[in-house]
């Protein structure tokens, strides 16, 4: 009787919450983009170089990327709602520090704080909408917008960086999170329950803590250094020699302690599995539009900032839509094994499509086709992912298992960022070598640089394909956190 009674306003607040966590996520996925956009006027403002320059991007993802897993177990631990106040304030108050930073220093130190408090609030974002939503139909549409939000955070943010970099000033970009995060604060604050958490009895694996986040932030560190060091170089090649060897000792660590940071039977679930390569894969291929059609539309289209963010939009309305119906209409009659395999090929079928750029390809004629073909693939195979990623866990497990989909989403944007621009850089030289440079050369060339890399991600498609039709099973998911609502 208590279940039936509470049940109508419960899926009223739940709604409400959902918009809340989605403006959380916004927040995080945004600053992934929007202060690219502004680097090129903060380095004029404050006088730092162009080596020290990439550290304004660096310095965020290397903390977010290897604290993620202790910011999903600390959800676990305090509360999901008191981690995300928390993770809220914490990072609004980071980005009011960068925005009114007066050196380079200052500025490095906001963005690496950033990171850290959106390491809490990525993960539990993800794990409390897991908790809120246990009916199946209600769970889909919410992980459909989930899914959009994630996918087209990206492209949001280069469009509200050029506009705010363009008609106010580059700190905005860091300002914006303010206003995000104050109303976030208010909502959850008003609306999420305290929940019973785990307490004195739950013991923080100090160890496996130390070993997995100096793991990956070996692995992000070694892929980043791959951008300007060749593979063979110590800096590169030793970084990932030592996260293999950091994760490997994490992996026996959490097989032999008591209190596991990750519980392995968390990763022992085939479809979960094939769901965390699957986010992955798309994570590299989500990074490939982004940078090299951003490139792309503005130093061979002459697109402006806020012209390239617009062009992005026709992705952004196929993914949501595409995300909503499928986690809505599809996932919950036949699983995601159906679904996220079609989704890939389609993403590969339109990063095929734009290896056929050339310097007098227009935007409708070779770039609005592919964009909205890939928001269409990737909205299939992205929201199906996250929620196989999630579903069937304890609810004391589901802070550690988001945080597994937010790392792999992470992983697979340092690997793109690495390898992708490594073949691109390679590609140019490969078709400068030996010619008489001029600029309808190096036009040429660096085309040719944007189209090797798409035919590459078109193979990272294709084995995300194959992949998750291996792993995927079919049929609904199971909903392991139903039982925190009965």
């Amino acid at each position: 009787m208590t279940t039936l009674d509470t049940k109508p306003a419960a899926d009223t607040r739940r709604w409400w919450i959902l918009a809340m966590i989605g403006l959380a996520q916004l927040m995080v996925v945004l600053d992934a983009t929007i202060v690219n956009i502004a680097l090129p006027s903060a380095q004029a403002d404050l006088g730092f170089s162009n080596g020290d320059r990439q550290w304004i991007v660096t310095a965020y993802s290397l903390a977010f990327g290897a604290l993620l897993p202790l910011g999903g177990r600390v959800g676990d631990l305090i509360g999901r709602k008191r981690t995300l106040l928390i993770g809220l304030i914490g990072f609004a108050l980071a980005s009011a520090v960068g925005g009114a930073a007066q050196s380079f220093g200052m500025l490095v130190t906001a963005r690496a704080v950033q990171g850290v408090f959106g390491a809490l609030l990525a993960p539990t974002v993800l794990s409390l909408l897991t908790t809120t939503f246990s009916d199946a139909k209600e769970r889909g549409k919410a992980f459909g917008i989930y899914g959009a939000i994630a996918g087209a955070g990206g492209a949001i943010g280069l469009l509200l960086g050029g506009a705010l970099t363009e008609y106010l000033d580059w700190r905005w970009c860091l300002y914006v999170n303010i206003a995000i995060a104050v109303m976030a604060t208010i909502g959850i604050a008003t609306l999420v329950r305290d929940e019973q958490t785990s307490g004195p009895k739950f013991r923080l694996d100090i160890p496996g803590t130390l070993t997995v986040s100096a793991g990956l932030f070996s692995v992000v560190y070694g892929f980043g250094n791959a951008e300007s060091h060749d593979w063979s170089d110590v800096a590169v090649w030793g970084w990932l020699a030592a996260a293999v060897v950091l994760l490997t000792v994490f992996f026996l660590i959490q097989a032999r302690v008591a209190q596991p940071l990750l519980p392995l039977r968390i990763l022992r679930d085939r479809t979960r599995g094939g769901s965390l390569l699957a986010i992955l894969m798309i994570g590299i291929g989500m990074f490939a539009i982004f940078l090299f059609l951003t490139y792309f539309m503005q130093q061979n289209l002459g697109f402006s900032p806020i012209r390239t963010g617009v062009a992005f939009l026709p992705m952004i309305g196929c993914l949501a839509v595409t995300a909503g119906v499928t986690t809505t209409v599809i996932l919950p009659r036949t699983g995601p094994r159906p679904i996220v395999p079609v989704g890939f090929l389609i993403a590969a079928g339109a990063m095929l499509w734009l290896t056929r750029l050339e310097p007098g390809t227009g935007y409708a004629s070779g770039v609005l086709g592919p964009l909205m073909l890939v928001g269409f693939g990737v909205g299939l195979a992205m929201a199906p992912s996250m929620n196989a990623g999630t579903a069937g866990v304890l609810p004391a497990d589901a802070g550690i298992a988001s945080a597994m989909v937010n790392t792999a989403q992470q992983v697979g944007g340092s690997i793109g960022t690495a390898v992708l621009s490594t073949i691109a850089a390679n590609a140019i030289s490969d078709e400068l070598a030996g010619k008489t440079p001029t600029a309808e050369l190096a036009t040429a060339a660096t085309i040719h640089g944007y189209t090797t890399t798409f035919a590459w991600v078109a193979c990272f498609m294709l084995a995300g394909s194959a992949i998750s039709a291996l792993l995927l099973r079919s049929g609904r998911l199971a909903a392991g956190t139903e039982a925190a609502h009965m």
